[in-house]
């Protein structure tokens, strides 16, 4: 595949962030719309915290929301740890054309100086010393009198800070090569054209820019993602916000919702904001990208994800709804449950689900032996005194009823409504608490049509002889 080449970099250190996935997505409708390649490097050098399922993870995590192997512009995944010998020859090159030099400042001389008040710069006194390498030492890459350019392709982006003069040597990992330089490496190893990534980074890009200079490469084009912030206008954390793409996976939200709303996040669409992938992907520019801070709204995730629902088939939501009606944790066993109850109901529960997942507790009484009874529900409704006659004569009226139809259910109660004096949003409550256990719930007719005559008379005199 020949056009630019994008990347994402993910560390297989916990569930994919789904600032992740925003920024990935943008890579993928630049890497596809332009005729390029989007590359997948896992970030694996922190040993003690990367996991290989957390590297199956992301690549499930990406499939999920529609970047795989299976798209020929997919390229990998590429693991960091197999570049080690990359790293430490770049390193050795920048010491042998004085672009670096070994410093022999300790990981706790660097602690202490960070934590100590008053001017943090480094002063420098490694330079001269000629120093070599050793096992507790760090490469510093001095800071030009002149910082290097850093190019954005769109003004929003372009405010990139120098690195500071003479800034403190990082501090090594035992065992891993310098992250920056690494990062570097890789990227060049990778012939990586442009660098889309989340604004945290911005501070690292000038140090960046200097090592692809020294190492006699030209540097990518660089563009930094406005960042997500929850409602308080924080960034948002795994410790405080839920931002697991997998754990909205497994909430039931669909794939192409996701997606949408993932890049409503610093991008507008031209039109309407909830359209098709193809529609985005052909309009995405990264000039368009904003640089304000971009609320992950979950509310408005929600309603994507409902618009979404109402836009399946029937026969759509029905399969989609499977595993959710089928998991261990369902309300109701699953022997119990009924193919043909639930693609009955469907059509009457798919408006008001927000989720897949929201399927199953809308219509559990469906699949149980019992409805699960509300208490509040139950003291509320018949503690009128008038509830409990009209359950009694809509049990007389449904024995009678010849067609066992929602719109025939219907009209029978409305009669025993009116006989009481009551309306038929009144003289329903008794019959949807006797029989679903509470009082929200899908239209009440289509559940009793589905629930059938004979189940839904015995909850009704069960009910009956409770109150009794």
């Amino acid at each position: 595949m020949t056009g630019p080449r994008f990347r994402i970099a993910p560390s297989p250190t916990g569930y994919f962030h789904v600032g992740g996935a925003r920024t990935a997505l943008f890579n993928w409708a630049l890497a596809r719309r332009l005729g390029g390649t989007f590359v997948l490097r896992i970030e694996d050098t922190d040993i003690e915290r990367s996991q290989p399922e957390w590297t199956q993870g992301i690549i499930d995590a990406l499939a999920w929301i529609g970047i795989s192997a299976d798209d020929p512009h997919f390229e990998g995944p590429y693991f960091q740890s197999e570049y080690a010998a990359e790293h430490i020859a770049a390193a050795q090159q920048l010491v042998a054309a004085r672009h670096a030099y070994s410093c022999a400042m300790t990981a706790a001389d660097v602690e202490a100086r960070t934590k100590a008040p008053g001017n943090h710069r480094y002063p420098g006194w490694s330079r001269a010393r000629a120093i070599g390498p050793g096992p507790a030492h760090a490469l510093h890459l001095p800071t030009p009198a002149r910082p290097p350019t850093v190019h954005h392709p769109a003004p929003a982006h372009a405010r990139s800070p120098t690195p500071p003069p003479q800034a403190l040597p990082p501090r090594p990992l035992p065992g891993s090569p310098m992250f920056l330089l690494a990062n570097v490496v890789d990227d060049m190893s990778m012939r990586i054209t442009h660098v889309l990534r989340a604004e945290e980074h911005l501070s690292n890009t000038p140090k960046q820019q200097m090592m692809w200079l020294a190492l006699g490469h030209e540097a990518p084009i660089w563009a930094h993602l406005p960042l997500l912030v929850n409602e308080q206008r924080k960034k948002i954390s795994k410790r405080r916000d839920k931002v697991a793409l997998e754990q909205y996976r497994d909430e039931g939200y669909l794939p192409e919702a996701m997606v949408n709303y993932l890049m409503t996040l610093g991008w507008t669409p031209k039109g309407d904001e909830i359209q098709p992938w193809a529609q985005m992907e052909g309009d995405f520019l990264l000039e368009d990208v904003n640089h304000s801070p971009a609320f992950f709204d979950l509310k408005k995730l929600a309603a994507f994800n409902g618009e979404y629902i109402r836009a399946l088939t029937v026969d759509q939501f029905a399969a989609a709804c499977r595993p959710w009606l089928l998991a261990a944790d369902a309300p109701f066993p699953a022997d119990r449950f009924d193919e043909q109850m639930f693609l009955a109901m469907a059509p009457h529960i798919q408006p008001r689900c927000v989720t897949l997942a929201d399927a199953a507790g809308v219509v559990d009484f469906l699949f149980l032996p019992d409805p699960v009874i509300d208490e509040a529900a139950w003291a509320k409704t018949f503690g009128a005194t008038e509830s409990v006659a009209v359950l009694r004569d809509s049990i007389v009226a449904y024995e009678a009823v010849v067609d066992w139809t929602a719109e025939s259910l219907k009209a029978s109660l409305e009669a025993t409504g009116e006989a009481h004096g009551l309306k038929l949003g009144k003289a329903q409550a008794s019959v949807r608490v006797a029989v679903t256990g509470r009082t929200v719930g899908p239209p009440l007719f289509e559940a009793l049509e589905v629930l059938g005559r004979a189940e839904t008379l015995r909850r009704m005199r069960a009910a009956e002889a409770t109150l009794a």
